[in-house]
């Protein structure tokens, strides 16, 4: 199924390497909610997405073709970082607001963005919006959790130089780390 969906999203030369399978094993499971497997794997069903790995390697791709999977299940929408800090130097603070709301999002990138401006006044865009989302996790409005899912090159090391280590501690409980092999091939060539 993932196959034939990924080569609808993204064309034939879509391919699902061997190489993924463990992650993308593990993904599914996360997606379908198999709270069983999940446990086995160390996966909290609770806890949002970090996906983390080099350039190329398909976090973005698994991430879109990933909510064809379960959608009565999985429904965020997915935002490159670069896009929300774009909005931001545009709008200013109000541009957050919808970041502040209880849907669930994956922002896509993360880390690659620039450093945000609005009259000349700079903001760690993503580091605010993480802030906020990390209170909208512990104390949801409704019975269910707001979730967020984020895809990353940085390590967790670059994660805390680039957003602070309240960031990063809040990442922490926010999210599950699933992570690419560091020497994964880059899939666009």
């Amino acid at each position: 199924y993932l196959n034939i969906k990924g080569h609808l999203l993204f064309g034939k030369n879509f391919k699902i390497y061997k190489e993924d399978e463990l992650l993308l094993f593990k993904l599914c499971n996360y997606f379908i909610q198999d709270h069983y497997s999940c446990s086995q794997m160390g996966i909290d069903t609770n806890k949002g997405l970090l996906l983390s790995g080099p350039v190329g390697c398909g976090k973005t791709s698994l991430m879109k073709l990933l909510l064809h999977l379960a959608p009565h299940k999985t429904n965020y929408e997915l935002i490159p970082s670069r896009n929300i800090v774009f909005n931001f130097n545009a709008k200013g603070y109000d541009a957050l607001e919808k970041y502040n709301q209880a849907q669930d999002y994956c922002f896509d990138d993360l880390g690659v963005e620039p450093t945000g401006i609005h009259y000349a006044k700079e903001c760690n865009v993503m580091g605010e919006i993480l802030l906020s989302r990390y209170d909208l996790f512990c104390h949801p409005e409704r019975s269910r959790r707001v979730l967020t899912h984020i895809t990353t090159n940085l390590n967790a090391q670059e994660i805390e130089k680039r957003y602070g280590n309240r960031v990063r501690s809040r990442m922490r409980a926010m999210f599950n780390l699933i992570s690419f092999d560091e020497n994964s091939i880059d899939k666009r060539n």
